[in-house]
């Protein structure tokens, strides 16, 4: 089966779908190398190709990433049928003006001792490539799909509806 998504080098696109959802979904390779994945809060995309996350040192992830650069991260909004998926390199590291920059006060909850705690890390994701999904809506999709077999005897393509596209960054 081949793919013949459309592609493009716009990240702006990309990042355009993600700069409500803050939640992404981080999938590392653990020690065995099994996939493992944990839900991470996006810092506000700042326009570049990179995605930033503030995490514990100590936690696997920073391990992980150290070990094995290659991230993805999963981002969905159900309620208005968009989804992402970004594929990087993940970079974990120290960096307290750039903390101050990102600190907010409700990061307390996993940083009890605010933004000069010693344990805060910035992880880090380049994006390389990415690829979204947004349909306007389950019932308009299927209207479409319909009333292009009544009249036409073919089935819909997803382009005939949905926005669908490859982003490469590099």
């Amino acid at each position: 089966m081949s793919d013949k998504s459309p592609e493009t080098n716009d990240l702006s696109k990309l990042l355009d779908k993600i700069k409500d959802v803050r939640i992404a979904m981080l999938t590392t390779q653990d020690e065995d190398g099994s996939l493992r994945s944990r839900p991470m809060y996006t810092q506000k995309p700042d326009g570049s190709s990179a995605l930033v996350f503030l995490t514990d040192k100590d936690s696997a992830k920073v391990y992980e990433v150290k070990k094995d650069s290659h991230v993805n991260l999963s981002y969905g909004k159900p309620e208005d049928n968009v989804y992402v998926s970004v594929s990087g390199r993940a970079n974990a590291y120290r960096d307290q003006a750039e903390i101050d920059k990102l600190w907010s006060e409700p990061l307390r909850a996993w940083f009890a001792k605010g933004k000069d705690d010693p344990n805060i890390y910035i992880l880090k994701v380049e994006i390389d490539k990415g690829e979204y999904w947004d349909t306007p809506s389950g019932v308009l999709s299927r209207a479409v799909a319909y009333v292009k077999a009544l009249t036409t005897g073919e089935r819909a393509t997803s382009d005939d509806v949905n926005e669908h596209a490859k982003v490469n960054v590099q």
